[in-house]
Parts: structure tokens; C-alpha cells; sequence
């Protein structure tokens, strides 16, 4: 009998202590979680899901760093976005965005960097070899100029300019320098319904406030039916 209670009394405090020690251990679990899930808003854009320009920029230049001239960076402007917002709403204009943030993860795949960098401007780097350019360039421009459902009601006819540069073409594998290249070739074909890729010229396009329409002599693909 003195054996049993001694054992009783052994696992009696041993059981409590497990299972207080359980208690903080299960709180910083959670909180833990709850960190992370932080962390991971900060990192994304609450309307469209994409990245936001700080974890964008970190992922894209490991993708420029691992594929070198098998890596592209595509810039995107909505176009008329401002005419959508002033005739249908602001809660439009979100939709549209949201769209053109689920099409162009959709089109680039999980490996890689998708941001909306501000506004309707938005950026991708990703492993885009020189022999499928012209046709996944393509499909880009078809996906962003299909209509957009707005309250399950109103198709919205919708636009955008898109303007690529790869180390390649540019002679950089600098990010910046090829988005800026990217951005130059976008705005030479600025609402042209057509993706251009930038040549080494517009890698040397001065940047005026982050943005500078580019130099002629981009090669043009896609144009949009």
C-alpha cells in the first residue's frame, strides 16, 4: 500500500508539471502563428494578393541571380484606369486591379516574383527562355484585355501596357536597370494592345520620377484581338 501511494505521489506532481509546462508552450505556439501571419501580410498587398515592392524585390533578384539570361522582368500598366474609377467607382477600380493581380500569378507561376509595386503599376520576374518569349508574351497581353466582371453584372472592357526586358537584350542583370528598360519599352508602346521588349538602348533611358517613356526600336509581340 505505501508503494502505491509513493508511486501516486511520484506521477501526481510529474503530470502537473508536463502539464503546466504545456500551457505556455501551446501560447507561444499560437503566438507564434499569429507572428507569422503578420509577417506574411506585410509582405503582400491586401486588394490583389501579389507582393509588395520589398519582398518582390528580394525574391526577384534571387530568381535574376539563379536563371541569368533565362530570367525576364515584365511591367504593367492598366490602361484608362483612371476613367474606370471616375465613371463606375473606386469599388470597381479595386476589382479590376484584383483581377489583373489574379491573372498575372496565374500567367507567371508560383516560382515567380509577382508585385504590385504602386497604384495600377505592377512588376514580374520570372524564368522565361528566349525561345518561348514571343508566345508567353502573348498570352500576357490576351489575358489582361479580357473583360472584367464587375458585381457579377457588368463585363468591363479593360487594358494594359506591358513592357519586357531580359539580361539578354540589355546586357544587365541588374534589376533595376532592367526595370527600367522594361519601363521604357512599355511606354513606347503605350497603349498599342501590344507587349515590346526593350533593347540594349532603353537599359540607358534616364528615369524622370521613376518613369520615362523609352527610344524607339523595341520589338513588338502580341498585339491584343
Amino acid at each position: 500500500m505505501d508503494s502505491v501511494l509513493r508511486v501516486q505521489g511520484w506521477i501526481g506532481p510529474r503530470t502537473l508539471l508536463l502539464t503546466t509546462a504545456a500551457v505556455p508552450l501551446t501560447g507561444w505556439t499560437v503566438h507564434a502563428i499569429t507572428l507569422h501571419k503578420r509577417l506574411a501580410a506585410t509582405r503582400k498587398d491586401p486588394l490583389t494578393g501579389l507582393l509588395r515592392r520589398d519582398a518582390y524585390t528580394a525574391r526577384a533578384r534571387r530568381i535574376l541571380a539563379r536563371h541569368g539570361d533565362d530570367a525576364a522582368v515584365v511591367m504593367v500598366d492598366a490602361d484608362h484606369f483612371k476613367r474606370i474609377n471616375d465613371t463606375m467607382g473606386h469599388a470597381a477600380g479595386d476589382t479590376v486591379l484584383a483581377a489583373f493581380g489574379t491573372r498575372l500569378a496565374a500567367w507567371a507561376g508560383p516560382r515567380a516574383a509577382v508585385g504590385r509595386l504602386g497604384g495600377d503599376e505592377f512588376a514580374v520576374v520570372l524564368r522565361l527562355p528566349a525561345d518561348r518569349r514571343e508566345q508567353r508574351l502573348a498570352q500576357l497581353v490576351r489575358m489582361l484585355h479580357t473583360p472584367v466582371t464587375v458585381d457579377a453584372e457588368w463585363a468591363v472592357p479593360v487594358a494594359a501596357s506591358v513592357g519586357a526586358a531580359t539580361p539578354d537584350m540589355t546586357g544587365s542583370r541588374d534589376l533595376s536597370v532592367l526595370q527600367r528598360a522594361a519601363d521604357a519599352a512599355l511606354y513606347d508602346g503605350k497603349h498599342s494592345g501590344r507587349a515590346h521588349l526593350a533593347s540594349r538602348e532603353h537599359a540607358t533611358v534616364p528615369s524622370t520620377n521613376g518613369r520615362r517613356a523609352g527610344r524607339p526600336g523595341t520589338s513588338v509581340w502580341g498585339q491584343a484581338a
